[in-house]
């Protein structure tokens, strides 16, 4: 069957408004997912390959996207799974199971077996955000998939993150006040492989200070009600309910007042004042813990804030209603991590008001797939020419917005 499907995310900017008239069916956002796939997945490892040049997803620096964005891939397979159950598609449904229980493995031999402690820095574990995305894909194939190592695994990485690790020598993302360092979740430790204990000026930035909210969120709903943790027991691998909750309204807090001013999320902190520069998922995460803190607690005001952050991409970082598209380093994922989260909040938190901007950006981006190789580099708001570089990332977002988004 030949590819006449996209791959694209959503595009840059150029001047150009929004498509507003093609039609999209279901079976195209099928389609789009299906040709995502064909074209970046490396079917025999079973993890996500960078671009369409490569021939296999060797590791970090030989053809592997980021261990990071892997997570996000992941989370699309859930969706995946999640979207042919709802629509009653049992053949749909059991191919995206196994696709998604096969990628959960095909990562889990690719980065050192899920060893939190190993920080090799080519297929191991060394920025704290690295491990906690992971938490928050595993504590959803948990939550969906009922896999009781997935369960585990969530939890090991969370208080890895959050305590440290004796191996590595590490002493923890959280940046303890009762230490002095000041509130929030550290991004990183350093040296990798000696690392010095942090200091209250030590980055602290959005990526792991909202996704830690968020994994601690779900924690604080699939661990055992009656879980138990001895008093003594100071760096668990599990914990109560209570405390996965205290830590994200914590941690939210800190975050909320630090880092976020109407709605705009900054990238971080060094000791100074925050640093505001615009990233798409940042303002995801942020709308993504708003969202679970109201589910939980049924307090307006997170609700207030998630879409304070979505007004904000929409009115100010969109041109001409079109999501905006970094071209760095991975950035190109940023909007499949967007969609992620805007889902809860139009759907969760009966939002639909943002609905229309969505679509708009489905539109365009599927009215401008390249129809010959499925595949475009996702930088323009026009039809452009393929490059043999296409990466995956910017050509997740497309995908991963009709995922979430159906046709209707």
């Amino acid at each position: 069957m030949r590819n006449v499907l996209l791959l694209l995310t959503l595009i840059l900017c150029a001047g150009h408004s929004p498509a507003q008239s093609v039609s999209i069916s279901r079976a195209d956002d099928w389609a789009a997912y299906d040709a995502f796939n064909r074209v970046f997945l490396d079917s025999a490892k079973y993890i996500y390959k960078d671009n369409v040049q490569r021939r296999n997803a060797v590791d970090r620096w030989n053809g592997a996207a980021a261990i990071w964005c892997q997570a996000h891939f992941y989370e699309m397979a859930l969706a995946a799974c999640q979207r042919a159950k709802t629509e009653g598609d049992a053949d749909r449904y059991g191919q995206a199971c196994r696709h998604a229980m096969r990628l959960m493995q095909g990562n889990i031999g690719q980065y050192a077996g899920f060893d939190f402690d190993d920080c090799n820095i080519n297929t191991g574990w060394f920025v704290y955000d690295d491990i906690m995305w992971w938490t928050i894909a595993l504590a959803r194939m948990h939550a969906f998939l009922g896999d009781e190592q997935s369960l585990v695994l969530a939890e090991k990485s969370f208080c890895r993150t959050y305590y440290g690790s004796k191996r590595v020598g590490d002493d923890g993302s959280y940046a303890d006040p009762k230490r002095g360092l000041g509130g929030g979740m550290f991004w990183e430790w350093q040296p990798i492989d000696k690392p010095k204990p942090h200091r209250p000026g030590d980055f602290r930035s959005a990526c792991i200070n909202f996704p830690t909210v968020v994994a601690a969120c779900l924690l604080s709903q699939l661990v055992p009600e009656d879980r138990q943790v001895p008093a003594e027991e100071t760096h668990p691998s599990e914990q109560t309910r209570a405390f996965y909750l205290q830590t994200a309204k914590e941690v939210y807090r800190w975050a909320h007042e630090t880092l976020v001013q109407d709605g705009r999320v900054a990238d971080g902190i060094h000791g100074g004042g925050p640093e505001f520069n615009d990233h798409l998922y940042n303002q995801a995460t942020y709308i993504g813990a708003s969202c679970l803190l109201y589910k939980l607690t049924g307090e307006r005001d997170y609700l207030r804030n998630a879409v304070l952050g979505a007004n904000y991409v929409f009115e100010r970082m969109c041109c001409d209603g079109i999501l905006p598209l970094e071209t760095g380093p991975e950035q190109g994922v940023y909007c499949a991590i967007f969609a992620q989260y805007m889902r809860m909040l139009v759907y969760d938190c009966q939002q639909k008001q943002y609905l229309s901007y969505i679509r708009s950006n489905i539109a365009q981006g599927w009215k401008n797939r390249d129809r010959k190789t499925s595949v475009s580099d996702g930088r323009f708001s026009v039809p452009s020419v393929v490059e043999d570089k296409t990466e995956v990332y910017p050509a997740s977002g497309l995908p991963a917005l009709m995922l979430m988004f159906p046709a209707e």
